[in-house]
């Protein structure tokens, strides 16, 4: 009897955490998209300072959206596409650090190419979200298909 329950406990459980992880990634995705079309048509209308409010802004929640993967250990296995986004990712933040410390001799180089690095890499970033949910996170038998 402590073994069926046991059993059917733990098949609760993996299916609540494949239900909210797959509920947050949906969320994840549709807010990075959001976020991106809002400060891109902002910029676009106004054409002020958008650009950079929208950069910290993605950037923000891209970061957050990392660290809860990170945290559960989501898709992040080694050599994994989300591994070495996270890795590319700290690499970049390493860097950042670096030019910091060393007096910002090679700071205006470093903020141009994130500024034009920034873009394509939120873009990536919700591709791989999306590609998960659509592809990897899919029923065993619905990949029989």
């Amino acid at each position: 009897m402590r073994l069926l329950f046991k059993t059917k406990l733990s098949q609760f459980s993996e299916s609540l955490k494949y239900t909210v992880m797959k509920r947050f990634k949906i969320i994840d995705y549709l807010v990075s998209i959001a976020l991106m079309t809002w400060f891109t048509i902002a910029e676009l209308v106004q054409q002020d300072k958008s650009f950079i409010t929208g950069y910290f802004t993605v950037g923000g929640w891209q970061v957050i959206s990392m660290l809860v993967h990170a945290v559960n250990g989501w898709f992040v296995k080694k050599g994994g596409t989300r591994y070495l986004y996270h890795c590319t990712a700290a690499i970049m933040l390493g860097a950042f650090i670096l030019i910091i410390a060393t007096g910002f001799s090679a700071f205006w180089l470093f903020f141009y190419l994130m500024a034009l690095l920034a873009p394509f890499m939120a873009i990536f970033y919700t591709w791989l979200c999306i590609r998960e949910i659509h592809v990897k996170m899919q029923r065993p038998l619905a990949l029989l298909k």
